[in-house]
């Protein structure tokens, strides 16, 4: 590989304008002595998460101090750990002047570089810079960063869109008491719904979402999964990610699964189920959640529930689209992002959601259409139990329309919209 190319690449990115750039709901410093790492599914939003970083630090440094690299670049794919080196050279041959100033690099998708944690850490230990990096999978970069980078990073996993996000995207003012801003959040929430929060859907035309979606899915396949882990069995993969994507909020067995496999006539066995499993959790499509005990031999023999990264997958691969279980698996991924302490409670009734925030315990049952009597007395009666059992004084039980709070015995539940849930 030749070091011109480089010299292209910070050039073409310190040329490159920023004003179209958005911020986001991640609050992660942009000076600082330690290594940022932004984590997370693919098209999530990593690169504006770097661009905004770029368009803020403009504001009060000279674009020649910053340098950006896309590690996905075919111009210097593939790249090997020695290559590395022809980068700050690269720079400080465009730039000699800046050898005495602070630069900041950011490095997008490093992990396709094999090793590469050896290079971050020599640039962080060896030059005047700060470093920015990101990339799709959190196996890779979670035992890379706890190796070589050990406390010298901080990492934040990034989400597509929340739902405020989603609000703020589209322009809308986020003002429940107002009529006009009423009747725009809950429109824009069944855009949501439906197609989800993945960041160029907002802009993009309505009418190729759901090809975009299926798209998204083969980059993950063939990018996250196949590539990186060798996968020869594409047939089987594939069937194991359709099966996750539509079948999201319910409990997963691995034995229903490898029997349904096996009645197919398809050679697998439960380890690689396991395993496929496993990939799909480190590329971030997929999360699975445990019961909640107090014994890990408890929740090892427990099935888990599963969860997508975006319930735009499920628009993608399903005509089912089951709205409880979408409900279901944004309430999810609301809690998924202040904590990974969370978990199903299943006594006499299952409670969907138990987590802890602040150092409290919170419950949550999420179901679509109150309307039944007795759907909204089994919801109620199973979140009196967990808050008996628990000593916990309110929870809640999040639906599509009913809004009431129920006081009992010093228990509160508060039955409130998903949507206006989600804004608070």
């Amino acid at each position: 590989m030749e070091k011109d190319i480089f010299k292209q690449l910070i050039t073409n990115s310190q040329e490159k304008k920023f004003e179209y750039v958005l911020g986001r709901e991640i609050d992660f410093p942009i000076s600082s002595n330690k290594i940022i790492a932004f984590i997370g599914v693919r098209r999530s939003g990593k690169t504006h998460l770097m661009y905004h970083a770029i368009k803020r630090l403009r504001k009060t440094i000279s674009p020649q101090n910053i340098v950006y690299i896309n590690f996905e670049d075919d111009r210097i794919f593939p790249l090997k750990l020695e290559e590395l080196s022809l980068l700050p050279d690269a720079y400080y041959e465009l730039f000699p002047q800046k050898k005495s100033e602070q630069v900041i690099f950011f490095f997008d998708e490093i992990q396709n570089v094999e090793n590469w944690e050896k290079f971050v850490r020599r640039l962080y230990d060896t030059e005047n810079c700060q470093i920015f990096i990101s990339g799709s999978s959190s196996k890779l970069l979670s035992s890379e960063i706890a190796t070589s980078l050990r406390g010298r990073t901080l990492t934040f996993e990034v989400f597509p869109l929340s739902f405020k996000e989603y609000l703020q995207f589209n322009n809308v003012d986020i003002n429940i008491y107002s009529s006009k801003s009423k009747s725009q959040i809950v429109n824009c929430f069944q855009k949501y719904l439906e197609y989800g929060g993945f960041p160029e859907l907002v802009f993009d035309n309505v009418r190729f979402a759901r090809q975009t979606l299926q798209e998204y899915i083969d980059l993950i396949i063939y990018k996250d999964l196949i590539e990186r882990y060798k996968i020869s069995n594409h047939y089987l993969l594939r069937y194991m990610v359709k099966y996750c994507f539509m079948n999201i909020s319910t409990l997963l067995s691995f034995n229903k699964l490898f029997n349904s496999l096996k009645s197919q006539g398809i050679q697998l066995s439960k380890n690689t189920l396991y395993n496929y499993m496993q990939y799909l959790e480190d590329a971030y499509a997929v999360f699975s959640m445990p019961v909640y005990s107090r014994s890990i031999a408890e929740q090892s023999k427990n099935p888990k529930k599963i969860y997508s990264i975006d319930i735009g997958f499920k628009t993608a691969v399903s005509l089912n689209q089951d709205i409880g279980q979408k409900y279901e698996n944004i309430v999810f991924l609301h809690i998924r992002r202040f904590t990974k302490d969370i978990f199903y409670w299943k006594f006499n009734q299952e409670i969907d959601f138990i987590y802890s925030e602040n150092g409290k315990y919170k419950l949550i049952n999420v179901s679509y259409d109150l309307s039944d009597t007795d759907t909204l007395k089994r919801e109620i009666n199973g979140l009196a139990e967990g808050m008996n059992k628990m000593n916990i004084s309110e929870a809640f039980l999040i639906n599509a329309e009913k809004e009431e709070i129920i006081t009992k015995d010093d228990k509160t539940i508060h039955i409130i919209p998903l949507w206006k849930w989600l804004l608070k």
